[in-house]
C-alpha cells in the first residue's frame, strides 16, 4: 500500500479501482474493495492490522470498486449512497459483473481461483451496502471526519468522500489520473457539476478511481478530457457522420495509457465512449 499521508493507505497498482484505508484512532475506514479476490484478503488483513475495520465505503457501483466486498464481510458497516445499491451487481445489457469480475482471474490473480466463489454463492451474500444515504452524509470517527459528498455524473450514486483533517479527497472515478478515462454510461453534464463541486473542497491530496495520486490541479485536466470527447463527437454529428463512421474515427488512443491489467480493452474503451456519447447527442437532437 502507498502511504498517502500519516493515516491514508492506497494501492493504485492493482487492475481495478485504487483501493483505499483510513487510519483513525478508533479503527479503520476501508474506501473500495479490490476485484482481485487474493488482493481483497491481503488488503483487508493489511488495514486490520492498524484496528478493528469499522466502515467499508464504496464510491460506485462497477464491479471494481465492489468484488471485493465479498472477502471483507464482518469487517465493518458497508454503507454507499442509495443508488449505488440500486446498481450493486446488477446484470445489465452491456455487461455481467460477475462474468467480468471472473474473467481477470486466469491473467491476474491466478491464485485467487482458489476462493473466487461460485455464482450463487456470491449472489447469496455479496456483502452489500447494510446502510444507505440520498445527498450527503459525514461520517465522525476517531478523531477525523468523514464528508460523503453525492457526486453524480460517472454512475449515479457516486460519491466522493473527503477528509479535513488529512486534506484528502478519494472521488472514485470521477477522476482517472493519467489514464484513459471511461465514459460509458455517465451523464457529462452532471459529471461537470462534480468537478466543480469538488474543487470547492480544500484538500492537498487527490485519490483518483485509477490512476496515480494527484492533487486538485488535476481537475482541470479531466474536465478537459471530457469536453475534448464530447466536442469532437459533436462536431462529427455536425459533418453528418453516422454512428459507425463516429465509432471509427472518433478516438483518443494516443493521449493516454490504459490503467493497469486493461491494455487490452483500449479498442472498447474508445469504441464505447464514442457510441455512447453519439447516443446522448443524437438523443438530445430529438428531445
Amino acid at each position: 500500500m502507498e502511504q498517502v499521508t500519516a493515516k491514508v493507505y492506497t494501492n493504485t497498482k492493482l487492475r481495478g479501482c485504487n483501493p483505499s484505508f483510513v487510519v483513525t484512532n478508533d479503527g479503520v475506514v476501508v474506501i473500495d474493495t479490490p476485484q482481485l479476490p487474493t488482493k481483497a484478503v491481503a488488503m483487508r488483513k493489511e488495514a486490520e492490522r492498524h484496528g478493528p475495520i469499522r466502515y467499508l465505503i464504496n464510491t460506485e457501483h462497477h464491479v471494481d470498486h465492489i468484488f471485493g466486498n465479498y472477502f471483507f464481510k464482518g469487517a465493518g458497516t458497508v454503507i454507499a449512497h442509495r443508488r449505488l445499491d440500486e446498481n450493486f451487481m446488477v446484470v445489465g445489457p452491456d455487461l455481467d459483473p460477475f462474468a467480468y469480475a471472473k474473467e481477470a482471474i486466469p491473467t491476474d490473480d491466478p491464485d485467487g481461483a482458489k476462493i473466487f466463489p461460485e455464482r450463487d454463492e456470491y449472489y447469496n451474500d455479496p456483502n452489500r451496502p447494510s446502510v444507505t444515504f440520498t445527498g450527503d452524509v459525514t461520517i465522525k470517527l476517531g478523531g477525523l471526519t468523514f464528508e460523503l459528498i453525492h457526486t453524480p455524473g460517472h454512475t449515479p450514486g457516486q460519491v466522493t468522500v473527503y477528509i479535513p483533517e488529512e486534506r484528502v479527497a478519494f472521488t472514485g472515478d470521477t477522476i482517472f489520473s493519467e489514464c484513459q478515462t471511461w465514459l460509458l454510461t455517465s451523464n457529462i453534464d452532471e459529471w461537470l457539476a462534480a468537478l466543480d463541486r469538488i474543487r470547492e473542497l480544500d484538500f492537498d491530496h487527490l485519490v483518483p478511481g485509477h490512476g496515480p495520486v494527484t492533487t486538485k490541479a488535476y481537475l482541470d485536466v479531466q474536465r478537459s478530457v471530457l469536453m475534448e470527447w464530447v466536442t469532437a463527437v459533436a462536431a462529427a454529428i455536425a459533418k453528418g457522420w453516422s454512428r459507425d463512421e463516429v465509432i471509427a474515427r472518433v478516438h483518443f488512443r494516443e493521449r493516454w495509457p490504459v490503467d493497469v491489467g486493461q491494455g487490452y480493452m483500449m479498442d472498447h474503451i474508445q469504441t464505447k465512449n464514442a457510441a455512447s456519447l453519439y447516443d446522448k447527442l443524437i438523443a438530445g437532437r430529438r428531445a
